[in-house]
């Protein structure tokens, strides 16, 4: 038997005799990994009828904007960059950077509007240490964010202050060479 978590939203009447606190989670390696925890984390939520979103910063090839999301069932939404090109530099053109800088902007906005419990920001620490998103505004993100709504972050080379607002920090780490 599977149990589901009624969660609360901005429209909810939902009445709790106590305050569900949302958890920042951190999933980190050495290198770029594609962190299967958190994509079966994401799948068993979603099934149990918790709206999930999905953002990948720095994935393209498929133009899959804001305007254009896989839905994969009606609980989970996956969105990248609207990009032709996967981003892999810091020197990108006015094109590519205002599509980061509009998911960006977008996903700030359905975030506080309360649509989803569960956010994962993909690839969102090596936008940061490219300089295309302030670390800054991410950590005003996380502090305004709506208090139920769970974060995952996920990428390499975290940065501290990020690593310090987590409620959780999970570490791929190597275990041999092969």
């Amino acid at each position: 038997m599977v149990a589901q978590l009624d969660t609360p939203s901005i429209n909810s009447t939902l009445s709790l005799p106590y305050s569900v606190q949302g958890l920042v989670q951190v999933f980190t390696s050495s290198h770029r990994n594609f962190f299967t925890s958190v994509m079966s984390q994401v799948l068993r939520i979603a099934g149990q009828g918790t709206p999930v979103l999905i953002v990948q910063f720095l994935k393209g090839g498929i133009l899959q904007g804001q305007d254009k999301p896989i839905q994969m069932g009606q609980n989970l939404d996956w969105i990248r960059c609207d990009l032709v090109r996967c981003i892999d530099t810091s020197h990108l053109d006015e094109i590519e950077n205002q599509a980061l800088q509009q998911l960006w902007q977008y996903t700030q906005t359905v975030v506080s509007e309360g649509k989803y419990s569960l956010v994962v920001l993909d690839e969102l620490s090596l936008a940061i240490n490219f300089g295309l998103i302030p670390e800054s505004e991410v950590l005003a993100f996380l502090t305004k964010r709506p208090p139920y709504v769970d974060i995952i972050l996920s990428g390499p080379e975290m940065p501290k202050s990020l690593l310090d607002v987590a409620d959780q920090i999970t570490e791929i780490r190597r275990s041999h060479q092969p």
